[in-house]
């Protein structure tokens, strides 16, 4: 079996206060600040909002999370979860209008043993991809080539959601 290691996120779970459970999640903290620009926020619903993800696995990824603060798929409630659904079909649309991927992966990690980053506030990551999204430098340098930058990405996804609403 292959392994794909990716250390640099260390830094960012371990900020995230992934071992002080009493404290409330950094979507929480972002959601509550209403600097949506600043904290990459692109869209905001009743239930739910998106935010791109500050450490991506790839240009444009995205995460969908509830504003109540849940740990499992199955403490949303149904309001949650088909707003939830529906934003995923958004994000799809802004991201293929802006980025035109050539594919998606979505889901889930849910609890620290299935490999969530902030096992205590649920979140979808939706990640376009390309064909050519993976080169070299990840595997012999250690280093993510993200080619474009978050401002840049930020903008493209707040004109698709606009040009959309």
């Amino acid at each position: 079996m292959d392994r794909l290691w990716s250390p640099w996120r260390a830094e960012h779970i371990e900020r995230m206060g992934r071992d002080r459970p009493d404290t409330e999640s950094i979507f929480v903290q972002i959601a509550s600040e209403h600097r949506d620009e600043e904290n990459l926020i692109v869209w905001r619903g009743r239930k739910t909002f998106v935010v791109m993800n500050r450490y991506p696995y790839n240009n444009g990824h995205l995460l969908i999370v509830p504003y109540r603060q849940v740990a499992s798929y199955t403490d949303l409630t149904p309001q949650e979860q088909r707003e939830l659904a529906s934003t995923m079909d958004s994000c799809i649309r802004w991201l293929d209008e802006a980025l035109t991927p050539e594919g998606y992966n979505i889901g889930m990690n849910i609890g620290a043993a299935g490999g969530a980053g902030i096992p205590k506030h649920l979140h979808v990551h939706v990640v376009p991809r390309w064909s050519a999204d993976t080169n070299f430098m990840t595997s012999t340098a250690g280093t993510k080539v993200i080619p474009e930058s978050l401002k840049n990405t930020y903008q493209k996804l707040i004109t698709a959601v606009k040009s959309t609403d």
